[in-house]
């Protein structure tokens, strides 16, 4: 039994779709009915035609085509079945979800970056790409460029960054994973000097804040630079022997420096928490510790914000974090006072992180209990904990 193509209109006119992503129009093409026919002699074929003018009259049909006289003309190919794409099995599903070797993951920089380093501790063979900007990172994932986007959102000494929080807000990617990075920041040189003919060291302003008081005892002049793979890859190209780097042994390895002193920062315990971003969210589960973070603002009222962190407490769930940030849309509003004069007020977003998953009852009723005080409220994403520093 061989199977016939009839094709039919689903309008009497040419309708365009546009895709905005994709950058072009595309013309609504005839739409085929596969059929069954008695004659064995017939072989199955796919009608990839053009488009024919609404009223124009069809012609008849070729013989060699295998099609009765009834039918139109269509322009065919005769597609090879073998290869077409195996079903997925349940074993091929399970391999291909731990597969980090065809993951490409954006991040903000040059190779050598930390931002990378914490990408290749979260999928050790993923394919890294460097963006200039943290936009540009999200982008890349937007645009379907990369499966994922790495983001550092806080340090324990440098606090958090602000910039990077507004990001969240602004782009639709969902947070997948969180990766503690601890710092080791390094002075780097060329080969072949020591760490004192260093007179200058290159890096991040964050970076030299956190290394203050080695690089004084050292009598070393500091500059900043965009981040420390950049500071590196400048010192490499350089040759110069009196000016050096602080960035990390993987920016050593890269730019062919020398390590003239390791875990140079001034606080030990020196992490820096970077978020994996994805286009999907995670699906919550509770068979290891999750996290989940959101933003909201809130309605005006005396104590709304005590009465939104308590829906939390009340449910006995932690808080590991909580951020305020003022909105760009409305960031300054003025209330008339009872007395002289008037007050100004900021209108402020809450980004807070609490250690529960989504799939939790807990959760759910603690996120409806909070609606109850807010004017609006986004869920950024659910995820596993990192619990190994």
């Amino acid at each position: 039994m061989a199977l016939r193509c009839f094709p039919i209109w689903v309008c009497p006119q040419t309708a365009y779709y546009h895709y905005p992503l994709l950058g072009f129009d595309t013309k609504r093409r005839r739409i085929c009915l596969w059929e069954c026919s008695s004659s064995a002699s017939q072989r199955a074929i796919t009608a990839v035609g053009g488009d024919v003018p609404y009223g124009r009259e069809l012609k008849k049909p070729s013989d060699e085509m295998g099609l009765t006289q009834e039918r139109p003309q269509l322009e065919t190919f005769h597609r090879d079945l073998s290869m077409l794409p195996k079903p997925l099995t349940a074993n091929s599903l399970t391999s291909s979800a731990w597969d980090d070797s065809k993951v490409r993951i954006s991040f903000q920089g040059i190779p050598g970056a930390y931002s990378e380093t914490a990408a290749l501790k979260a999928y050790p063979n993923c394919e890294t790409v460097p963006c200039d900007q943290f936009e540009t990172a999200f982008q890349a994932v937007e645009l379907w460029l990369v499966d994922k986007a790495v983001l550092p959102i806080e340090n324990s000494v440098g606090g958090s960054i602000h910039r990077n929080y507004d990001l969240l807000l602004r782009h639709r990617l969902h947070i997948a994973q969180e990766v503690h990075l601890p710092v080791n920041h390094c002075l780097l040189g060329v080969p072949g000097v020591q760490k004192e003919d260093i007179k200058c060291v290159l890096s991040h302003p964050q970076a030299l804040d956190q290394c203050v008081n080695s690089l004084n005892e050292l009598g070393i002049q500091r500059v900043s630079a965009k981040d420390t793979a950049t500071a590196a890859q400048t010192v490499s190209s350089s040759g110069e022997r009196s000016i050096g780097a602080v960035a990390s042994v993987r920016a050593a390895n890269i730019y062919g420096l020398d390590i003239l002193a390791q875990n140079i920062q001034d606080d030990a315990n020196n992490v820096t928490r970077f978020l994996i971003l994805a286009r999907d969210p995670m699906i919550p589960r509770t068979d290891r510790p999750y996290k989940t973070s959101i933003v909201f603002s809130l309605e005006e009222g005396p104590g709304v914000l005590f009465k939104a962190l308590a829906v939390f407490a009340l449910r006995n769930i932690n808080l590991s974090k909580i951020e305020s940030r003022p909105q760009r849309g409305r960031p300054l509003r003025v209330v008339d006072g009872s007395n002289n004069g008037c007050a100004k007020y900021f209108d402020y977003l809450f980004y807070i992180d609490f250690e529960a998953s989504m799939a939790e009852t807990c959760a759910q009723h603690a996120l409806g209990h909070l609606q109850e005080f807010t004017s609006f409220i986004r869920i950024l994403g659910c995820y596993p904990m990192d619990l190994v520093s």
